[in-house]
């Protein structure tokens, strides 16, 4: 599986007692290597899935230790360049429960990575099966990696970190195999606020949804009541109720669930069975601090 995703330097701060957002809160603090598919990237792997992972990193020590690291799991990382300032941050605040109260991204310049498609796409893309692809770069690297896909053939399975270039350019989601992403994100495509509704109407509300705005497949997660589906494809659709686990740390689960649907889909397995595996691995990552799989 080739990931093409940006990596980001996660600065996570866990309240110790109850959150006031105006107050000095005492608590933990964590600097550890992130971003969706960075994370997406090892989850498959861990998984059993080989992938491939196409990014940047800095280049400077910080950036070779998260190359290293992903090389050392397994993680095919010829295709991680190295260039000044090629990494994101993201400042994440988790208040006394888990839940994540608060965040802030700084992007980096995605410019570089755009180039190196450009010039290795074709080679990199005839080189794998599938591609999971993080809507949270720019227009131009979306645009080209789904053109690539295209043009080899290849399903594409994606992922958001924010919503940008998903409104600004919502047919490309047209040439996605699956697109995974939470209630308040399907909220902002569909031009509604989905936040307060049941499984019955959140399932009413992806069929109707996705079949209008022209995806193929879509899975909307709906966090502690667990997730919708529907495959415009074969028609199939449906609800999986959450597992009941005790929180320790939310950041993270989403990509856990990602993954797990992703290396189901690749298996061949249908939306239904890929959706269930989804919401029993973010479940376990639910109840443990880290935001992948390794931590379980």
């Amino acid at each position: 599986m080739l990931v093409i995703g940006a990596v980001f330097v996660d600065v996570k701060g866990f309240a110790r007692e109850k959150y006031m957002p105006l107050e000095r809160n005492v608590g933990d603090v964590q600097v550890v290597a992130g971003g969706v598919c960075r994370n997406v990237a090892e989850n498959l792997t861990l998984l059993g899935v080989p992938s491939r992972f196409v990014s940047m990193v800095d280049d400077n020590g910080l950036g070779a230790q998260v190359r290293d690291g992903l090389a050392a799991l397994g993680v095919g990382v010829e295709h991680v360049i190295s260039v000044e300032k090629g990494m994101g941050m993201w400042l994440a605040i988790l208040d006394e429960k888990g839940d994540l109260a608060g965040s802030i991204s700084r992007q980096p310049d995605f410019s570089p990575l755009e180039t190196y498609l450009r010039e290795n796409g074709d080679a990199i893309m005839a080189a794998t099966d599938g591609v999971v692809l993080e809507f949270d770069m720019n227009d131009e690297v979306s645009a080209l990696a789904l053109e690539l896909a295209k043009k080899h053939d290849k399903p594409v399975y994606s992922i958001v970190g924010n919503m940008g270039v998903i409104l600004r350019r919502p047919e490309y989601l047209h040439d996605v195999a699956c697109f995974i992403c939470n209630e308040m994100e399907a909220g902002r495509l569909f031009r509604s606020d989905l936040t307060q509704l049941g499984p019955e109407d959140m399932l009413e509300a992806v069929r109707r949804g996705s079949a209008v705005a022209g995806i193929p497949a879509m899975v909307i997660t709906m966090g502690p009541h667990g997730a919708v589906y529907a495959d415009n494809r074969t028609g199939e659709f449906g609800y999986c109720p959450p597992q009941q686990v005790d929180v320790v740390d939310t950041t993270g689960a989403g990509d856990a669930f990602f993954s797990a649907a992703v290396a189901a889909l690749t298996r061949g397995a249908p939306l239904s069975q890929a959706v269930q595996e989804g919401t029993r691995l973010a479940a376990r990552t639910l109840e443990v601090e880290g935001s992948c799989v390794k931590a379980l």
